[in-house]
């Protein structure tokens, strides 16, 4: 399956300014396990994530510096007649005849 872009957002800030983004991402992580994205909405985030920090000399003048975090999120819990149960001791002491 290929890999569909949920939000993206690209913009020219002051380093201020993304000091504050930064913490404000980190309050949402602790609070809650939600990242807000504005109007768009918010994603959960799972309890463990793979991190990844990558920094790149990309000319003689720029640098980059890429934050990236991914998670598996747990599939969905099969429907209760999808589940086949195995018998209690009670339910297969009865289907045993008795000596």
């Amino acid at each position: 399956m290929a890999a569909m872009d949920i939000y993206e957002d690209a913009r020219t800030v002051s380093r201020s300014d993304l000091a504050a983004w930064l913490r404000q991402l980190a309050n949402q992580l602790e609070s809650d396990g939600r990242l807000f994205y504005g109007a768009a909405g918010s994603v959960s985030v799972a309890d463990t994530v793979r991190c990844e920090l990558e920094i790149e000399q990309e000319s003689e003048t720029e640098v980059s510096v890429e934050i990236e975090f991914s998670w598996t999120v747990p599939a969905a819990a099969p429907a209760v007649d999808e589940v086949q149960e195995s018998p209690s001791a009670d339910q297969q002491a009865e289907a045993t005849p008795e000596a």
